[in-house]
């Protein structure tokens, strides 16, 4: 409907029927859900759900005019922080996107909240008083572990990939293989990323197969670069081939160019280990002679959301004294969080101390000796079942790990309403549903969140 135009009659008596302010601020469970909050917050909420209403009304929305104080309820509670967001992962997702990826360690979050309730000599050197570098203490680190010289921390992957491009190859080639010119998620489109950056785009071989030789007659005296991306939420199979990493390595340095490497995952242990299939490394990378390699600081490094850009010191340093590099660079807490994860990799703690490859590490006997403990304590209306997990996060993209999952009998009501008691309850609780059963996968609840999950689950099945 135009917004110049009067509603006809029965919209005009829909609209009267939305509650009046005075009305909603009144209902007692709107005084309860905003208690502790200024009055003017309250208003403001009650009145762009008034204002939601109208819009759904006169755009012939169904406009839930039944849930209305449900919903202010639900926001205010969220603004008033009493509403948790926290959830107990039971999906089989190890690196699960939609739950925040994998949690950082317990010393890696007190190492992030010292240093956000702290002053810290973040670009100060404390033996001379002068402002020194940012981040030295991730470069220490990750010298020690890959062998870089330098690294530079950013806000995400996407942000490394294209500082690095704009910083090296703005207004030249950069060559990439037909089978990496790709999309790895949430619209990351490689394409994209150059075109943004200012380098030019030239694709070589074809999607299953590409050798040195392409890569070679493609390079010019408008080339840049050659980059290689990791294929990492996909696999290519079969008739395929592509050159070893250090063979692109030494062309690139004959054609005194650069080679760039977006490495994925960030991982620093071998994933052969525990049953996967191997997982490029960043010391790999930096050892079959890549100039600079770009990789997440979250996924199978298991810290903060970060973007690292790692590799020659040049290099590196050209790329930080980009403009791009200011603008996309990561906060102090981010950094310390970086640098804390990086210790459990010196210590070599990371299997036990990391999230991510605690659930990794976690063998079938182990996890089907948690799920009976669960059953147990839950009686007649729990069971165990043989199940499989994945890495997720784009990692090693269809290879599963075994696992176990508790399955819950639905009762008088349906897989899906179980599953929603699951997810609202307290804490959240998100499961998976399989062949119509409502599953939680052991492998993806954390260490720390038995007594938590038996809680929950109880009150869910008390409803149903």
């Amino acid at each position: 409907m135009r917004p110049d135009r009067q509603p006809d009659p029965e919209l005009r008596e829909i609209l009267r029927n939305i509650p009046a302010v005075s009305a909603l601020l009144s209902d007692p469970r709107v005084v309860s859900a905003g208690h502790g909050l200024s009055q003017h917050v309250i208003v403001n909420v009650v009145r762009c759900e008034q204002d939601r209403l109208r819009s759904s009304i006169l755009t012939g929305q169904d406009a839930g005019m039944s849930s209305v104080v449900d919903r202010i309820e639900r926001e205010l509670e969220m603004i008033g922080g009493r509403r948790g967001r926290l959830a107990i992962n039971g999906t089989g997702v190890i690196v699960q996107t939609n739950l925040g990826r994998a949690p950082v360690s317990m010393s890696t979050s007190a190492a992030m909240a010292n240093a956000a309730s702290s002053y810290l000599a973040l670009e100060t050197e404390l033996d001379t008083g002068e402002r020194g570098g940012r981040g030295a203490e991730v470069e220490s680190l990750m010298r020690a572990l890959t062998g870089a010289e330098r690294t530079l921390v950013v806000n995400n992957n996407a942000a490394a990939v294209l500082v690095t491009l704009a910083a090296l190859a703005t207004n030249r080639g950069v060559v990439v293989s037909r089978a990496e010119a790709v999309e790895i998620g949430g619209g990351f489109r490689v394409p994209d990323v150059l075109r943004q950056s200012g380098a030019h785009l030239v694709e070589v071989g074809t999607t299953n197969r590409t050798y040195v030789s392409d890569y070679e007659s493609a390079i010019d005296a408008k080339t840049a670069a050659l980059l290689r991306v990791h294929a990492s939420n996909f696999a290519i199979i079969g008739f395929t081939a592509k050159p070893q990493l250090h063979e692109l390595a030494s062309l690139a340095q004959r054609q005194g160019i650069f080679l760039i490497e977006d490495v994925g995952s960030g991982c620093l242990l071998d994933t052969e280990r525990y049953g996967l299939d191997h997982e490029p490394t960043l010391q790999e990378s930096i050892a079959a002679g890549v100039d600079v390699v770009c990789a997440s600081g979250d996924k199978l490094l298991g810290g903060p959301q970060a973007g690292l850009i790692l590799g020659k010191a040049s290099v590196v340093t050209r790329i930080a004294r980009h403009p791009l590099a200011r603008a996309v660079r990561a906060d102090k807490t981010c950094l310390a969080g970086i640098a804390e994860t990086l210790r459990h990799y010196a210590r070599g703690d990371a299997p036990e101390a990391l999230p991510v490859w605690w659930s990794i590490s976690r063998s079938s006997h182990w996890l089907k000796d948690r799920c009976d403990r669960w059953a147990g304590a839950l009686g007649e209306r729990a069971s165990v079942v043989e199940t499989s997990a994945v890495v997720g996060g784009g990692s090693l993209p269809g290879k599963t790990l075994p696992s176990f999952s508790l399955v819950l009998s639905v009762g008088s009501g349906s897989a899906d309403s179980l599953s929603r008691l699951l997810r609202i309850g307290t804490p959240h609780v998100i499961p998976r549903i399989v062949h119509g059963q409502v599953a939680i996968d052991a492998r993806t609840v954390l260490q720390y969140q038995d007594d938590e999950l038996l809680c929950a689950v109880r009150a869910a099945l008390e409803l149903t």
